[in-house]
């Protein structure tokens, strides 16, 4: 059996005269260390095991690290945690990062004082299991209390806490509908997002905000692109009856699963039939317009989506840029699954230092961004961005795009994309950029709002394609 480690406490800072002792329960800069290599001996079956996981990463999702890191670090510090287990501990952080607003704010009603990190993401990942949108717990939940209090006692920064990890949540069975109709009178509470984003949105949509934000809070679908140089959109529904998978066709090259599994068990993707993407990125490499022979590149290309797309409608000449060369290598793994190929360059967009001086034929600049039209794939967005963020990167999209524009050859094309709501990131940025360079605006779709529904159901995505004079 493991032993627990000691906890570790954080030094106070030295000042004169020296302070009294007190009691590290009464003092705020003596918190433990938050503990993500504990070993725990818990089953790895067991909903107490998921949960002690789920909240390990919200924890440091709460301290800055984003949500697919953290958890990847809570599965690299577990011996030979199961494909099983990482997926309930992965649904169990996405529920709670989706309803993270209730859950903190009902912890805040019940709580005789705020819990230590852990022991807060804890509660939340209970809470947000106990009050599943639809109404249909994925567990009973007596169950999820007593698996919670198992996950509290079985680790250093949460047993001291089990009593009234326990209390709280029994509370919340006994009075529930008290409990959130107070809540609920929160704008936090009722939307799961900070006041800023929801006034944000207000601002930006006044006639749309509610089915925004309401949108972000739904999980998004799984989409497929169909590899046109392999198939066609009546060939791969076929195979997927055949598979027993019910699907919808909802764009061009796009498929929409109706349940979501595994990448490796959906019918020819691992052969390069087909790719997850969401509907509305795809609309990019049809935009674009590229012809046979181009040269094409794509700046900010990871993970390769788009680059792929391009590849797959046109014979062109593709160099995918990024900064990240780790990132970079994923948009080589997704270029040889899919038997296509492109010049790779790791180098940043807002530089030129890399570039060997021809000119390109068409440029698609997917430029960096607060990822405010993606929410509902990546619900830890609305909580680790600050409303500061838009303008910052803004002016870094800004120097992107003017140093791309000198790329391009005359009557060349430039897709300007962007996943962001805020306008200051999309409609203003496209509005400056063309008159700074002189650039056509070309017809394109502008502002995609996040949809859901049987007829569309796609991110939150900006376009502007302008075309460069002779």
């Amino acid at each position: 059996m493991n032993k627990r480690p000691t906890l570790s406490l954080k030094s106070p800072a030295k000042s004169k005269p020296a302070a009294p002792k007190m009691r590290s329960s009464h003092a705020r800069d003596l918190k433990p260390a938050l503990q993500t290599g504990f070993q725990t001996n818990l089953k790895q079956d067991s909903l107490a095991y998921s949960l002690i996981g789920a909240a390990n990463a919200i924890a440091q999702v709460k301290n800055g690290t984003n949500l697919p890191q953290a958890l990847a670090q809570v599965w690299g510090q577990l011996p030979d945690v199961t494909p099983q287990a990482r997926g309930a501990m992965q649904d169990i952080a996405y529920r709670a990062m989706r309803q993270l607003g209730q859950s903190e704010a009902l912890i805040s009603l019940m709580a005789p004082k705020a819990p230590e990190a852990l022991v807060g993401a804890l509660l939340s990942c209970a809470l947000a299991l106990m009050t599943a949108p639809d109404d249909t717990p994925p567990y009973e939940e007596f169950t999820i209390v007593d698996q919670t209090v198992t996950a509290a006692d079985a680790h250093p920064d949460t047993a001291r806490a089990k009593g009234m990890v326990n209390a709280v949540l029994r509370r919340f069975l006994r009075e529930r509908k008290a409990l959130l109709d107070a809540v609920l009178l929160q704008p936090v509470a009722k939307w799961n997002y900070p006041q800023w984003w929801i006034d944000a949105v207000k601002t930006a949509w006044p006639q749309d905000w509610q089915g925004v934000l309401a949108t972000g809070n739904t999980a998004p679908p799984l989409t497929l692109r169909i590899n046109a140089r392999k198939t066609s959109i009546e060939q791969y529904l076929a195979k997927l009856a055949e598979a027993g998978m019910a699907a919808t066709q909802i764009g061009p090259y796009a498929v929409r699963l109706a349940k979501p599994v595994g990448v490796h068990l959906i019918p020819g993707f691992d052969e390069g039939l087909v790719s997850v993407q969401d509907a509305g990125a795809q609309l990019a490499a049809p935009l674009l317009d590229v012809q046979n022979g181009m040269r094409v590149l794509d700046a900010c290309a990871a993970p390769g989506g788009k680059t792929c797309h391009i590849l797959e409608l046109a014979d062109a000449h593709v160099t995918a840029l990024d900064a990240d060369a780790k990132r970079l290598a994923r948009v080589g793994e997704n270029l040889e699954r899919l038997e296509l190929q492109a010049a790779l360059k790791a180098a940043d967009a807002q530089h030129n230092d890399w570039w060997d001086g021809e000119k390109f034929d068409r440029i698609l600049a997917d430029v960096p961004c607060t990822a405010s039209g993606i929410v509902r794939r990546h619900p830890d967005i609305r909580w680790l961005r600050r409303k500061g963020d838009a303008l910052q990167l803004a002016t870094l999209s800004g120097k992107i795009l003017d140093n791309l524009w000198q790329m391009l050859a005359p009557g060349g094309k430039l897709l300007f994309v962007t996943c962001s709501l805020w306008p200051q990131e999309s409609e203003a940025q496209a509005a400056a950029f063309a008159v700074r360079n002189q650039a056509v605006r070309l017809d394109a779709p502008g502002q995609l709002l996040p949809a859901g529904g049987s007829g569309q159901d796609h991110d939150g995505l900006f376009y502007a394609l302008f075309e460069k004079n002779a």
